[in-house]
């Protein structure tokens, strides 16, 4: 587990998890030790260990990818609190979500906010949460590109979500992935203000880089 934000008012710990190395994150509010878990991807004993010693308020699900909720049953009957995802994504999770959540809403705990983005484009329901200059991106956006998608719509979606609700975001936010490392938005305007610069086939989808595609 890698500590990624600690300041006074919150601490944020990033999880990499078996089999497919996907980032669970917990979320805890300093003051009051309150905590949310976003993504049950597996390893569910390590998690729930690193659960320990905060009072667990929700889980949020960034999406339904297996590889994002391989650990949620098993989660819910240890910690036993409410499952959230947008409704779009509802079905297909391994057990029944309690609240759903859509763009602009709000999830709060201890004293920490965490606006809901709703995303779409990996998925129809796909989430980012943000607190202050951090932002959960799920599989939205990487370092250097957005996230994989089936078809040239879903392409032309999941650039609409970021530009629309992610780029507009001050360029010191930081952008936390559901895959690998961090990276900051800075960076991705400029690499995606490349892209945009040239022509693409119309059938582009997939893994797309900005900088290669």
């Amino acid at each position: 587990m890698a500590t990624v934000i600690e300041d006074d008012n919150i601490q944020l710990e990033r999880i990499e998890t078996s089999p497919f190395g996907t980032n669970a994150y917990i979320t805890i509010c300093k003051a009051t030790m309150e905590s949310v878990l976003i993504d049950a991807p597996g390893d569910a004993g390590r998690i729930q260990e690193k659960l320990e010693g905060t009072d667990p308020k929700y889980i949020l699900i960034t999406h339904n990818h297996m590889d994002h909720t391989g650990a949620l049953k098993q989660l819910k009957s240890s910690i036993n609190v409410p499952i959230a995802i947008h409704p779009s994504d509802a079905n297909y999770l391994p057990c029944s979500p309690d609240m759903m959540l859509t763009d602009g809403k709000a999830v709060s705990f201890g004293n920490v906010e965490l606006r809901v983005l709703h995303t779409p484009g990996h998925t129809p329901g796909s989430l980012c949460f943000l607190t202050a200059r951090h932002l959960i991106s799920g599989d939205t956006i990487f370092p250097g590109g957005p996230g994989k998608t089936n078809t040239p719509e879903d392409f032309k979606q999941i650039v609409k979500s970021i530009s629309e609700k992610i780029f507009v975001l001050p360029d010191d936010v930081l952008a936390y992935p559901g895959h690998g490392d961090s990276t900051v938005l800075k960076k991705e305007k400029e690499e995606f203000a490349i892209f945009s610069s040239r022509p693409h086939a119309p059938d582009l989808c997939g893994h797309v880089s900005w900088l290669s595609a």
